[in-house]
């Protein structure tokens, strides 16, 4: 059953999105004063922020700099990040209690649950008065806004929009007048938990260009003989080295019945397109053929596959024998030639494989690419083109590496564009 709801009702803010950076824009607006309403399309706010870091939530790092983030203009986040920085976050989440961890490249993580940091949000947002709609879809957005109406002028309402709300098994239908509007509608990765394309067809009504999009931070796939290798090393972990296009990374990496994960993976899967090959250095603080040659002066008549047993694991180096050296497995070191075991370091220091794909929006933790920022102000997040309209977090071209810095985009986007919504 759809129920029409009789007035269209004012307000001065509307946040499309309930995540991360819509909190932060709804809550630092709404200290301002300004009357915000947030509408979620989901039946509950902050998904996202309940399953990171393994439900610890990696708000945070550290160490933030505008290098640890991907966009067509690499200085466009600077402006945010500097204005609300990870410090200015963490003096949050300890005036709330909370507490966290630092963990291996200066990420922090909460100590008990990512819960936390979405109860902080939601206190913060209801002691400033945000008003939270969830189960809401958006029907339509009409731009009110005069033609000769000058950007800062307020007077006139310039947004309605319509939407539909779903409560007790009835659908209500809605309107609402704003003057800022607010684009925190996500991306497109990991649909299951809301990412859409709804924020790029807004930009794209309004006159905004999108950059190419592409799954980021997120697991490689093979079809070639090389997906047996990794099924039969399901669940084996491996602290390398990777490169592709001149980035690398040095973290661990993971089997998977489909191809390889991990951190070091996820992180090199951002600059990474199809058809390139990743080099993955298996003994990153080792030149392995120069090593090999000492062993094999000093432990003579010992195995090959028990010497790199004691650096990779007893699973790993059995398939990495059957590729590299089959005809040699029993043979001792000492009957190796010098050559080839530099030829075997070569090939564990500089590994050459070809993913076929990445497992996609599915798993991914980002999209790559969006709203172009050419059109938005980097100091409020402002459309140029069209006043009162804001994209913040994710939706815009901007994602950062793994390990807190998508989060700490989000909650630094959303609190420049609430400075000024």
């Amino acid at each position: 059953m759809s129920k029409n709801s009789s007035t269209t009702e004012p307000c001065n803010v509307i946040v499309l999105g309930a995540g991360a950076a819509g909190l932060m824009c709804a809550l630092t607006a709404a200290r301002r004063g300004r009357q915000v309403v947030v509408l979620e399309k989901s039946n509950k706010i902050g998904k996202k922020i309940l399953m990171s870091g393994g439900g610890r939530c990696n708000f945070t790092n550290t160490s933030i700099a505008s290098e640890n983030f991907l966009c067509a203009n690499p200085h466009f986040c600077k402006s945010a990040l500097t204005r609300y920085t990870q410090w200015d976050f963490i003096k949050m989440v300890e005036q709330h209690g909370i507490e966290y961890e630092e963990r291996k490249h200066q990420q922090l993580f909460c100590k008990d649950s990512a819960q936390q940091i979405l109860a902080m949000l939601r206190s913060e947002c209801e002691q400033a008065g945000v008003t939270i709609k969830t189960h809401c879809e958006i029907n339509s957005i009409t731009s009110l806004l005069p033609t000769d109406q000058a950007p800062d002028d307020k007077q006139n309402t310039p947004y309605k929009i319509a939407f539909s709300q779903s409560k007790n098994k009835e659908i209500h239908q809605h309107s609402l007048r704003c003057d800022s509007l607010v684009v925190a509608t996500g991306a497109l990765s990991i649909p299951t938990l809301g990412g859409s394309g709804q924020g790029y067809d807004i930009a794209q009504q309004f006159g905004l260009k999108l950059t190419e999009r592409r799954a980021g931070l997120v697991p490689f796939m093979f079809t070639d003989e090389f997906k047996a290798v990794c099924e039969r090393l399901a669940g084996v972990s491996v602290d390398i080295e990777v490169s592709c296009n001149d980035q690398d990374f040095s973290e661990s990496m993971l089997f998977t019945h489909r191809g390889i994960s991990g951190p070091a993976i996820l992180q090199i899967s951002s600059y990474w397109y199809p058809g390139d090959s990743i080099t993955i250095n298996l003994l990153p603080e080792i030149d392995a053929g120069a090593w090999l040659c000492k062993v094999k002066r000093e432990k003579s008549k010992s195995q090959l596959k028990t010497i790199l047993q004691q650096k990779l694991g007893k699973a790993l180096v059995a398939e990495l024998q059957n590729l590299w050296w089959p005809d040699q497995i029993e043979t001792p070191i000492a009957e190796f030639s010098d050559q080839t075991l530099k030829d075997i370091g070569t090939q564990l220091n500089q590994w050459q494989l070809k993913p076929s794909a990445t497992e996609g929006y599915r798993t991914a933790e980002v999209t790559l690419g969006g709203v172009d920022t050419d059109g938005i102000s980097s100091q409020t997040m402002a459309a140029k083109n069209q006043p009162g309209l804001y994209f913040i977090g994710e939706v815009l071209d901007v994602s950062g590496h793994l390990g807190g810095f998508n989060f700490q985009w989000a909650w630094s986007s959303g609190y420049a564009a609430g400075l000024y919504v």
